[in-house]
């Protein structure tokens, strides 16, 4: 069984959270680093961590690791790497993305460039050939350069691991799949608990919830590059992994997720979102304003994403928005309240400030994760 260096990359701060998925796969982590976890696993891995994994961004298969200052360095030691290992003869292969931070080498389009050259040198010696058709499966690369280290990657996910399947069509300031569901993680919410996302917009937190209270893996509905990469994993491995989370499935679990908004075509998207990902029967979907927001059951948790107001003329209905928020937090006072957002002044308007606080990057938008726990819920009599 030959084992494999991959890598997760997944949303800056939230590395633990993916650690700890990486963990329950079974799988040994090597290291952790900013935006990023590294962990070892054969063939089956790759096809595992794409298919269950809800909170990394893709699934790289580490070619190899050293430091370079010069191209012809990067050029040499790129070329040293037995990639006849992983490209077979008729592979399309080319480099979809370079980065460079605090490196001398700064240029990505001259990185890409070169590491391709090296590739083409490597493989027309191994293949002995003087040029490629490159009619076959696709193998993209992605290196990363950080302080003069270079990371050569395969990506074996190909369309980031965010896109799930089931959301086509997004509201206003949409926040991420993977995001969704790490921030979900780093509560405390399990799925007997009562779930309320007020500003639902497309959906999301309501259906990463759905999902996880579900058994639903997130990528059973999507496709992977490295499924035809039949030189390197057989595919019977993806059916057989695709069956094993299939039969993990349990939509007849009993639920208590509501998502409310108050635009009423936004809840027209995110309920066919939530038909998509096989779990509209579990969440309850209502054109609400958040100044009605109330609830019968204790102990639930609100995890929202409210407006950010990023246009000025929208930033004049923040507050009394906020206000409203406190007004839900001082009716629902065993609830826990979660939020996302990037306006500075959430805390004052909420009138509370918050136990926990996490910077988070939504994109190019820096926000906070603004945690309010409320009280544990008594202990049930045995």
């Amino acid at each position: 069984m030959e084992l494999f260096t991959l890598v997760a990359p997944c949303h800056f701060g939230l590395e633990a959270v993916l650690k700890r998925e990486i963990y329950d796969l079974g799988y040994e982590i090597t290291q952790v680093e900013d935006g990023r976890v590294i962990f070892e696993g054969d063939a089956e891995a790759i096809c595992r961590a794409n298919i269950y994994l809800r909170t990394a961004e893709r699934v790289l298969l580490s070619i190899g690791r050293f430091k370079a200052t010069t191209f012809e360095s990067l050029f040499e030691q790129v070329k040293a790497l037995a990639w006849e290992k992983y490209i077979p003869k008729d592979g399309k292969f080319w480099v979809k993305k370079a980065s460079s931070i605090k490196s001398k080498l700064y240029s990505t389009s001259d990185i890409q460039s070169i590491v391709k050259k090296a590739i083409v040198e490597r493989l027309k010696t191994t293949y002995n050939v003087s040029w490629f058709e490159e009619d076959g499966a696709e193998y993209p690369i992605r290196v990363f350069l950080m302080k003069d280290e270079v990371l050569v990657t395969l990506d074996t996910s190909g369309v980031s691991l965010h896109k799930r399947g089931y959301r086509t069509v997004s509201g206003k300031a949409p926040i991420s799949e993977t995001l969704a569901a790490a921030l979900i993680m780093l509560t405390p919410w399990r799925g007997e608990r009562s779930f309320v996302d007020p500003f639902c917009g497309s959906g999301t937190f309501a259906i990463e919830a759905a999902m996880m209270a579900a058994n639903i893996a997130p990528g059973l509905n999507r496709s992977f590059t490295a499924e035809n990469w039949t030189n390197l994993i057989e595919r019977q491995l993806w059916y057989d992994v695709a069956k094993e989370a299939g039969e993990d499935i349990d939509t007849e679990t009993v639920t208590d997720i509501q998502a409310y908004d108050i635009d009423g075509e936004v809840l027209k998207v995110a309920r066919e979102n939530a038909k998509r990902a096989g779990v509209d029967g579990m969440i309850h979907f209502q054109q609400r304003d958040v100044r009605d927001l109330n609830h019968s059951k204790k102990y639930g948790f609100v995890i929202t994403n409210p407006p950010y107001g990023e246009r000025l003329e929208e930033k004049e209905a923040l507050g009394p928005l906020y206000s409203a928020i406190k007004e839900a937090m001082s009716r629902l006072d065993t609830w826990s309240f979660y939020l996302i957002t990037s306006y500075e002044d959430a805390q004052r308007d909420i009138g509370k400030k918050a136990t926990k606080n996490r910077k988070i990057y939504n994109g190019m938008i820096k926000t906070y994760f603004y945690q309010y726990p409320g009280p544990k819920p008594p202990k049930k009599k045995k």
